[in-house]
């Protein structure tokens, strides 16, 4: 059984007790709220991100991964230095909300772009490192073009799906990595690009 949960039934900063330990919140219109110009931000990373495409081991086959990706440590900009200076803000920004909550700071950014509705990324949890024995955060700003964001718990129950909208800010907290799945899927709707931006703390991917 799924169940529809659409972004409209969330406050303008509204966060659901999803069960056993995990949370979901949503942040409609969040990164506009610093007076910044967010469109002019999906551009530039569009344009200066040094995209890379992947290629992962699937059973007996390597195939490649439908999206591109990038990757940025604040704590080692020389080996990944940041596509924008905004991102630099961004996670300050988050930090001044979450930080204190999760008791460390996001230090890490993984980029993903989906360039069309054929790309997408398959139901899966952020559980390498130790998101697999420990709470955790991932907060998630997207750019671009709206696209589905879905959940489902472990083992079975039902699912959640929500519109992710351009500047729109969705944080996964507690156990959602290890109790839950997320996934953006495939869509035959025409749609544009989207960039999605994941902020995580060490360790965490």
């Amino acid at each position: 059984m799924e169940q529809a949960l659409q972004s409209s039934l969330f406050d303008q900063a509204d966060r659901r007790d999803l069960g056993d330990g995990a949370w979901l919140e949503v942040r409609s219109g969040w990164l506009s709220q610093d007076g910044a110009r967010d469109d002019d931000l999906f551009r530039e990373l569009l344009d200066t991100t040094a995209w890379r495409a992947e290629r992962r081991q699937m059973y007996d086959r390597v195939l490649d991964v439908p999206r591109l990706v990038s990757f940025v440590d604040f704590a080692d900009l020389s080996a990944s230095p940041a596509p924008h200076p905004r991102l630099k803000q961004l996670r300050r920004r988050l930090n001044d909300i979450y930080a204190g909550e999760l008791g460390e700071p996001f230090v890490t950014a993984g980029l993903n772009l989906y360039r069309d509705g054929e790309d997408s990324v398959a139901w899966h949890g952020d559980n390498i490192g130790r998101s697999s024995t420990h709470d955790t955060m991932v907060a998630i700003v997207g750019l671009g073009a709206t696209r589905v964001f879905a959940l489902r718990p472990r083992g079975g129950g039902p699912s959640l799906r929500l519109r992710h909208h351009h500047g729109d800010l969705l944080v996964m907290g507690g156990s959602c990595q290890r109790t839950w799945e997320h996934a953006v899927p495939k869509t035959s709707r025409p749609t544009g690009p989207r960039i999605s931006i994941q902020f995580r703390p060490h360790d965490v991917r």
